[in-house]
């Protein structure tokens, strides 16, 4: 990878690739880092088992992937999803 990330940003982008309805192109926007960076990123992070569970999870899922996503879905959160304000969560 071509920039340093902090250790909360690893966390994050690790928490958003392992999200299931959370695409490549989320990562991408918010962290300018390719899926297959992405995958480089997670095969360095995590044990073995963990990254094989997670490639074989992700591999070829509709909702990681934006262009196979039913169309109309072109959010990158639920909007069930609560917000997080200043590490608090707000109550809806």
């Amino acid at each position: 990878m071509d920039k340093l990330l902090s250790v909360e940003q690893i966390d994050r982008i690790i928490e958003m690739a392992w999200e299931d309805r959370t695409p490549f192109e989320a990562i991408k926007f918010q962290f300018n880092l390719s899926e297959q960076q992405v995958i480089e990123l997670m095969r360095a992070e995590m044990k073995l088992s963990s990254f094989k569970m997670w490639r074989k999870r992700v591999q070829g899922r509709a909702t990681k992937h934006a262009k196979l996503r039913v169309d109309g879905i072109d959010r990158f959160k639920c909007t069930l999803q609560k917000q997080i304000t200043h590490n608090k969560i707000s109550k809806r």
